[in-house]
């Protein structure tokens, strides 16, 4: 009596599923089908040409980060290469223009684009704020990102898709749903195999809560949804015709996650080398004062404090000397008000460690001002743990201060190497070894600075907008057969 209950139960809810899989699959055909009759209607250009549309998913492109300067860098090469394309940038910059962001572009990155760019305003963008998931940040992110990407799909079906920011999660949409041929250019991976440990070890990190660290029910949770998450994401991620990275680092984690080695490449990020070459590289003067400078955007991952305190052990060890006053100037970009706090923050630690008026904030500043800073600085820091790749590193070597980077990811793997035998930079791990170097370099010769100062910017020539170019074509080249 109960397998023919059974039966009798388990045969309808059976049938139930495939009629509801088969409409399922009926209707994403449909909508497959009427994004493709879209495409199909767009008017013609001049030539009698429908002009091949090329989207950037770039929901944050006027932050004016490194990434953005990867975004707009990549539009000025298709648009020097291919004549019949019109590149097309979804955002959810709705408090600016589309002229107002392409000026920000020239003004932040000194880069002019040839052919005007078609931005499609994005209303739900508040879908792939961390704030919104204050717990499995990860999950909600990138589920949101899905949201986001079908209202761009929607408002503007493109020939190729390329997700510039991160949103793996969108490829699948675009790929199936879309009829796009896409790809990515990946800054960081969303989850890595570092990640992973920090959690299977229990370590405290800004990702990696206390309470967490401290439970083992908690760290092993929070392990088995982080291996759900990185297979998730090695899923959708192999959907890319095209796969580019920005380091070494980056290859490799994406390597083990997606396993598309065949349509992966290294893609170094465009860096501004030549606009710091003009600075001059000579034997500093006798001065007074010297700075060290930081340039990255506000966020909790580039640790900032590291920076405060690790200055501050080194001004409370050089204050026995009574040698030349050092400044400390954070040189970054302000993307909203949860990064504005994050630097009221900063200077809340600057008066507890007694530092306040060695420390010098310049946020969202101009071109020109960054280059000023960097041309009148000593020593060029940067702290991050694992930085995936580090344009503000390059721009330092380039510009001619020492650098002190962090010892891991990008700067350790593929930018503060020796170059021709030569030391190009230095790297450290924490406030004690930070604080050190830095007193060790303030110590040299000013020659032997010199000649730290120019194998670095000789080195940093691989990095240049010239390279970015050549190996992005490349890549990209498959979209566009």
């Amino acid at each position: 009596a109960c397998f023919r209950l059974l039966c009798s139960l388990l045969l309808p809810a059976l049938f139930l599923s495939g009629i509801l899989c088969i409409s399922l699959v009926v209707l994403l055909w449909g909508v497959r089908l009427w994004i493709q009759r879209k495409k199909q209607l767009r008017s013609a250009g001049r030539d009698g040409k429908r002009p091949l549309l090329v989207a950037f998913f770039h929901p944050y492109c006027n932050a004016g980060g490194g990434g953005e300067r990867v975004l707009w860098c990549a539009i000025r090469t298709l648009q020097k290469k291919y004549r019949n394309v019109t590149c097309v940038v979804y955002t959810g910059d709705r408090d600016a223009t589309g002229e107002e962001i392409v000026e920000g572009a020239f003004r932040r990155f000194n880069i002019k684009l040839i052919h005007p760019v078609k931005f499609v305003f994005l209303e739900k963008r508040f879908l792939v704020e961390a704030s919104l998931y204050p717990h499995f940040t990860l999950l909600g992110q990138s589920l949101g990102s899905v949201f986001l990407g079908w209202e761009a799909l929607l408002k503007c079906a493109p020939d190729i898709y390329i997700d510039s920011m991160g949103y793996a999660f969108t490829i699948p949409l675009f790929k199936y749903l879309g009829g796009c041929r896409v790809g990515c250019y990946v800054h960081y991976p969303t989850i890595s195999t570092d990640m992973l440990s920090v959690v299977r070890n229990q370590d405290t990190r800004f990702n990696n809560a206390a309470f967490i660290t401290s439970s083992p029910l908690f760290s092993k949770f929070k392990l088995v949804y982080y291996y759900f998450f990185a297979f998730m994401y090695g899923l959708v991620g192999s959907c890319s015709d095209v796969v580019m990275v920005n380091s070494s680092w980056t290859l490799n984690h994406i390597l083990s996650l997606w396993r598309v080695g065949a349509c992966t490449s290294v893609v170094y990020p465009p860096c501004d080398v030549q606009a710091f070459l003009d600075i001059p590289l000579e034997v500093e003067k006798s001065t007074s004062e010297y700075s060290i400078v930081s340039v990255s955007q506000f966020r909790p991952e580039k640790d900032h404090p590291l920076q405060i305190r690790a200055f501050a052990k080194l001004l409370k060890e050089k204050r026995v000397g009574q040698q030349p006053s050092l400044k400390l100037i954070l040189i970054g970009g302000c993307r909203n008000q949860q990064d504005e706090e994050r630097v009221n923050k900063l200077k809340h630690l600057c008066e507890e460690l007694g530092v306040s008026d060695d420390v010098v904030f310049r946020i969202n500043i101009p071109f020109e001002e960054l280059k000023r800073h960097l041309a009148e600085a000593t020593i060029g820091l940067h702290t991050m743990w694992n930085e995936h790749f580090g344009i503000g590193v390059v721009e330092c070597m380039a510009a001619g201060t020492v650098v002190l980077a962090h010892n891991s990811g990008g700067p350790k793997l593929d930018i503060v190497v020796r170059h021709e035998g030569r030391v190009t930079g230095f790297l450290a791990e924490d406030e004690d070894s930070y604080a050190e170097t830095m007193a060790y370099i303030f110590s040299l010769p000013p020659e032997k600075r010199l000649e730290i100062r120019e194998s670095a910017r000789h080195s940093v020539h691989r990095f240049s907008d010239q390279h970015f170019e050549d190996t992005f074509l490349l890549s990209v080249e498959p979209l566009f057969k």
